[in-house]
């Protein structure tokens, strides 16, 4: 028994080849567009990361500044020899810290703004 020679037709094979290249075109487009978000993905992942380290030794030489400022000025106000210089004392005190508080939070600000962009 002979089994019948059917052809493919040659515009059907042509149709099949070129879908299969533009589906392999497709997949290689997905893949690099995957490849790419993951690598901005990692890169912003080492910014924020980076950002938030820089954060926080900021804030821990915040706290020191702070932290050696009220000492100092608290040392200031236990040999102050009266009242009125201890009222003044507490005064200037007040306003530096006030000015500090603001600077710092600029450079808070200045962080934020870097690591959003």
């Amino acid at each position: 028994m002979s089994t019948p020679n059917f052809e493919i037709p040659t515009e059907f094979r042509d149709f099949a080849d070129k879908s299969v290249d533009q589906a392999r075109n497709a997949f290689g487009t997905f893949l690099n567009g995957a490849v790419k978000t993951s690598e901005q993905l990692r890169t912003s992942a080492n910014t924020v990361q980076s950002t938030l380290h820089a954060a926080m030794l900021k804030g821990l030489d915040h706290a020191k500044t702070n932290a050696d400022t009220t000492f100092d000025y608290a040392q200031r106000v236990v040999r102050a020899k009266d009242v009125r210089e201890a009222f003044e004392l507490q005064s200037e005190f007040v306003k530096t810290q006030f000015a500090a508080l603001q600077a710092q939070f600029k450079e808070y600000g200045a962080l934020a703004q870097s690591a959003a962009r």
